[in-house]
């Protein structure tokens, strides 16, 4: 089962995703005791009263007044147990480790590169962190820091895992697997961290010959579907290949369905909707059915339209 809201931009449009604001008939929200069985989410905005703070404790995103649980901020209410917090929806990405995101290197320096991981603070790859020609378990020379911008410079997309934290809260990412690594062939889409949810793999392949990473940074990755056997195992990876900078070549088919799918997920965050990939292959689904072009996506009518059909099926 598939649940999302939205928040609203525009109420005056009746939408389904529209919720009442303040001043409305009805200003309380009550939470009963199955209300997030189901793993929903509902939108409020700051101000708004939430619950009774003697039903319920307050948590991060709130306050109490009036013995009533207020929320601060504009997010999703979310619940465990008898804790309410409301999950800002705009906001910088809150990493944990394990956690896939996808970066961009803005800065080189000895033994690391910095990474804008759409957090508080740049994150670090260090050198001993990813594969390097000759094999992933040999020792890192002097020779290798010389040629660090051989591997990544200034303004290469990747996508690595979070290891660990330093003690100023800095992220530690790693590359050591060929799932990880640099980035081609593809455009990066960037959206609120919120509306990526968790997922079993956040390597999606579409049957359009496009392949997805939705880093939980909020930063995806559309690009040209490239086959795993196409990667040699992780002794013997073509070093070359791995880290050049140069595209493929990439038919007009594929850029063509790359674009759609890019602009599905603008779409998609536009209406503040939780991305899945069963979610974003109805979507494509839908564009195809309906004779939609990537440039027709971003017409508000055909926008509003995708959204009310992949609500009506969830």
């Amino acid at each position: 089962m598939i649940s999302f809201t939205s928040f609203p931009v525009q109420p005056e449009r009746g939408s389904e995703y529209a919720k009442h604001f303040p001043g409305d008939e009805d200003d309380h929200m009550d939470l009963d005791d199955g209300e997030f069985e189901a793993g929903g989410s509902r939108v409020t905005w700051p101000g708004e009263t939430i619950t009774s703070s003697q039903a319920f404790m307050r948590g991060h995103g709130t306050y109490v007044e009036n013995e009533q649980v207020v929320a601060s901020v504009a997010g999703t209410i979310e619940r465990v147990n008898k804790l309410i917090t409301v999950r800002a929806i705009r906001t910088k990405y809150n990493p944990e480790v394990g956690d896939l995101v996808v970066g961009r290197i803005t800065e080189v320096q000895p033994r690391r590169w910095k990474v804008d991981s759409n957090s508080r603070q740049d994150a670090v790859l260090m050198l001993s962190s990813v594969n390097l020609p000759g094999g992933v378990q040999r020792r890192k020379l002097e020779s290798d820091e010389l040629q660090m911008r051989n591997f990544f410079e200034e303004g290469d997309l990747l996508v690595a895992e979070v290891q660990a934290f330093f003690a100023d809260g800095a992220m530690s990412l790693h590359t050591r697997s060929l799932k990880y690594g640099k980035l081609r062939n593809g455009q990066l889409v960037t959206i609120p961290p919120i509306l990526v949810r968790r997922l079993k793999s956040h390597f999606i392949t579409l049957p359009c010959g496009v392949d997805l990473i939705l880093g939980l940074n909020g930063y995806i990755w559309v690009s040209k579907h490239v086959k795993e056997n196409e990667q040699e195992g992780e002794e013997g990876f073509d070093a070359e290949a791995v880290y050049s900078n140069r595209n493929d070549f990439i038919d007009d088919s594929t850029r063509i369905a790359i674009s759609r799918v890019a602009n599905i997920i603008q779409v998609l965050a536009s209406h503040f909707v939780p991305l899945t990939d069963t979610l974003l292959l109805e979507a494509y689904e839908w564009t195809i059915e309906n004779d939609t072009d990537a440039k027709g996506l971003l017409s508000e009518d055909v926008g509003d339209a995708l959204v009310a059909t992949i609500a009506a099926r969830a």
